[in-house]
């Protein structure tokens, strides 16, 4: 499968000699986990520990200047350089947009590409989703082999969520966007905005509402945004579809109850079937899910 730019990727880039540590007490992934062989997912949170922004985290070698490119949506790129911004007080550290600059591409069943061409990284989410890249804006057409769509087709068949697309900034939980099943959020590290929130749903179990896939009767998926429903019940809404299949951000216990009754479960009035990813290590509504093919590292 050929690689794909993602267009509407943006990037942000935090340097300067704090940037390890300013970037370490703000967003949910550990940065100590981060190197330039190893990018990784994570997320800026409101201090009520809602996502407000969520990002591949790169880490540029010191031979071409260090710091940390973050792979972003990219039109809240600016507002996540103004909220970065806002947090730096006395610390020594550049922020910057780089979104006309650089560009982001993704690949899979394939071998990722060598170093020399920008920041090149697996995707640490799913190894199933391949390699993911930052490179000079220029560069972006050598790699746009295939639509921009054919990649969200793949992502959504693995069950992988993005925000502003799958769910709306500023409204979802770390837990329910699966960033705890996607190694986005590093528990055991320090402190970071909105930590006492997400740190208490892990401990006491308390996440209720979670994104998962589905698969669509007739091989058609409902728009986004649309109601979830069992019997007269609302349970969610709907995500990001492709070739028949979706995700969805549901109530777990109500999809239980819904099933349990024999109930159907309507996406926009179509009926879904809920499919089980194996990396997902959560209770699961109903029984006897299908399961994905896709394994974690």
């Amino acid at each position: 499968m050929p690689s794909v730019h993602l267009a509407d990727r943006g990037v942000v880039r935090v340097s300067g000699e704090d940037a390890k540590n300013f970037l370490d007490g703000l967003i949910t992934c550990d940065l100590g986990r981060i190197s330039p062989e190893a990018a990784r997912l994570g997320a800026l949170l409101s201090p009520q520990g809602k996502i407000l922004f969520d990002f591949i985290v790169f880490q540029a070698p010191d031979e071409i200047g260090g710091g940390y490119y973050l792979d972003a949506l990219k039109v809240f790129a600016p507002d996540l350089a103004k909220r970065l911004t806002f947090y730096k007080l006395r610390a020594k550290v550049v922020i910057e947009d780089l979104s006309d600059a650089m560009a982001v591409v993704a690949g899979w069943d394939e071998r990722k590409p060598d170093d020399e061409v920008g920041l090149v990284a697996q995707d640490s989410r799913l190894p199933d989703l391949g390699w993911r890249a930052i490179i000079a804006a220029q560069d972006a057409p050598e790699f746009a082999k295939i639509p921009a769509e054919a990649y969200h087709a793949h992502r959504i068949a693995l069950g992988v969520p993005e925000g502003g697309r799958d769910f709306l900034f500023g409204d979802a939980f770390p837990h329910e966007a699966l960033m705890d099943q996607l190694h986005g959020v590093d528990f055991d590290k320090g402190c970071y905005v909105g930590q006492e929130v997400v740190s208490r749903m892990q401990h006491r179990g308390t996440a209720r509402t979670r994104i998962v896939p589905a698969i669509y009767e007739g091989g058609f998926a409902a728009d986004v945004g649309v109601e979830v429903t069992a019997g007269e019940k609302t349970l969610g809404t709907t995500g990001t579809g492709a070739e028949g299949r979706g995700l969805i951000m549901i109530r777990l216990d109500r999809a239980a109850d819904a099933l349990a009754a024999g109930e159907r479960i309507l996406a926009g009035g179509i009926p879904v079937q809920l499919e089980k990813p194996r990396w997902v290590n959560f209770p699961y509504p109903g029984e006897g899910a299908t399961r994905l093919k896709a394994e974690p590292t």
